[in-house]
């Protein structure tokens, strides 16, 4: 049975687990970055098509040792790589070193292209170009303390292009990262949805697309799997078809978003049209300190902004506390989960976290955090009269 590699964020791999057995594999190795599972082509397929939380499927190559240029390109020559593509076709290298003695990445990356594209030549007498924006092969390697792991990249693009999203707001949340903290806040797919900074709309078009089960590869228009030699359009088509099958069309919940940016409100309306969750969620321009429970029992997950730049950090205290005002003095009786990259601002929202994840956002390493508001503790005016008396600035509410 062959071996495959679902690659993830930092922080994810426990829920990828919990996500490749779910759709029937044997998994059996979890490291931080990914989960090593079992399956025949088609179950790669599947994998590919419906993992909401994997950044790639790899299918591990080679992994050896090596030391000098001479034994790196041997080593890859051991591996017949003429059996994935035709010779007309493109390849691309992608390398990550870290403390090897081949330190340089793009020479370890010439040194294993020359290796492949010497087999094609050896064998038809030519050789495949290189394309490193849109490759028929994608070829990963990570060398770590001289050990070189070798994979085939069955994705192309990164899992988290879903196809849906055709612009974004400021510092975009990932599709699959936006996916996973909904995974990992145990939301139970029944309870309404409310993004306070709801930004281009991708937790909540993620959260629908769960609901719905709609698989998230659905809207691709291509995987890397489909240029190799041996791709099965029949067991393909069975993937879709099981896929298509499991879909609903109807829910007695919706979602909710709000944001004070007109402009990322429609986009976040087009992406929500783009991936047909539209008609499910209900997008606002309200302020964080005057938004309101949309019902009496909801779920807020929500991404605010935490700054990249010198100053950021100042201006965005009000937003902050003004988060922790809202949610203690309106939102009683649900649960919140505030992911950040900042921890002093975290602070600024003067509430006790109940759980916590550390999960990284690109580079950035985020706390998500688990807010419970007991209902009554605090809010003695009721929800029906909170909304007859909220601040709404003119304009500001559509």
């Amino acid at each position: 049975m062959p071996q495959f590699y679902a690659s993830c964020p930092k922080g994810m791999a426990e829920i990828v687990e919990q996500e490749l057995q779910e759709m029937g594999f044997e998994t059996w190795e979890k490291t931080s970055g990914g989960v090593m599972f079992e399956s025949n082509w088609e179950g790669c397929y599947k994998a590919n098509l419906n993992s909401r939380y994997a950044s790639r499927i790899l299918k591990p190559l080679l992994d050896f040792p090596a030391y000098q240029n001479d034994e790196l390109y041997n080593h890859i020559r051991k591996h017949d790589f003429t059996k994935y593509i035709d010779p007309t076709q493109t390849l691309a290298i992608d390398v990550v070193v870290k403390d090897c003695m081949l330190h340089d990445q793009r020479f370890v990356a010439m040194k294993i292209k020359d290796a492949i594209v010497d087999q094609f030549r050896d064998k038809f007498g030519v050789r495949p170009d290189v394309d490193s924006k849109n490759p028929h092969l994608r070829i990963h390697v990570r060398g770590v303390k001289d050990q070189f792991s070798v994979s085939l990249d069955t994705s192309g693009d990164s899992l988290f292009m879903r196809g849906y999203r055709q612009a974004t707001g400021e510092a975009p949340i990932k599709e699959n990262l936006a996916a996973g903290l909904i995974g990992l806040s145990g939301w139970d797919k029944k309870t309404s949805l409310v993004d306070l900074f709801c930004g281009s709309g991708t937790l909540l078009i993620e959260a629908a697309m769960m609901a719905l089960n709609i698989a998230p590869g659905m809207q691709r228009k291509k995987f890397g799997f489909f240029n190799l030699k041996d791709f099965d359009q029949a067991a393909w088509d069975r993937v879709i078809e099981e896929a298509v099958s499991k879909e609903t069309e109807e829910l007695d919940f919706k979602f909710y978003g709000n944001d004070i940016d007109k402009k990322v409100l429609d986009v976040a309306k087009r992406n929500a049209k783009n991936a047909g969750v539209a008609e499910f969620i209900e997008f606002n321009r309200v302020p964080v300190a005057t938004a309101l429970p949309p019902e009496e029992k909801c779920m807020v997950i929500c991404n605010p902004p935490y700054g990249s730049r010198i100053g950021d950090e100042d201006n965005l205290k009000d937003v902050y506390r003004d988060l922790g005002f809202t949610l203690k003095h309106r939102f009683n009786g649900c649960e919140a989960w505030v992911l950040s990259g900042n921890a002093e601002l975290l602070k600024e929202m003067k509430l006790k976290s109940t759980r916590r994840h550390f999960v990284f956002n690109g580079n950035i390493e985020c706390r998500f955090l688990k807010y419970e508001m007991y209902e009554g503790s605090h809010r003695k005016t009721p929800l029906n009269k909170l909304r007859e008396t909220a601040f709404k600035p003119t304009g500001m509410q559509e």
